[in-house]
């Protein structure tokens, strides 16, 4: 299968990943996004596991939600908490 930019595949030994569409290629690999949210290299040397897919079978990967602290996180820089100053050391005495 010549493999090219923007082509919709699936991989005929990993059907789990489902299809993917190539986003990158050059001599050596191709990168691919697969439905199930993984960019995979695919090196050269297995093109011919690649087989073409429908396009419209190609469903891009659902964005993560960000995980955050919970409830409460404003977003706000936290604010300084002052700290207590050090005493100064004794001034030495003079005889």
């Amino acid at each position: 299968m010549i493999v090219k930019r923007g082509s919709v595949v699936s991989h005929a030994l990993a059907q789990q990943w489902g299809t993917g569409k190539v986003v990158e290629v050059d001599e050596v690999r191709a990168t691919i996004r697969f439905s199930d949210g993984t960019v995979r290299k695919i090196i050269s040397s297995h093109f011919d596991d690649l087989h073409p897919a429908d396009p419209a079978s190609y469903l891009p990967p659902v964005k993560k939600t960000q995980k955050g602290r919970g409830k409460g996180r404003t977003g706000l820089p936290r604010a300084k908490t002052p700290r207590p100053k050090k005493a100064a050391a004794p001034a030495p005495v003079q005889p």
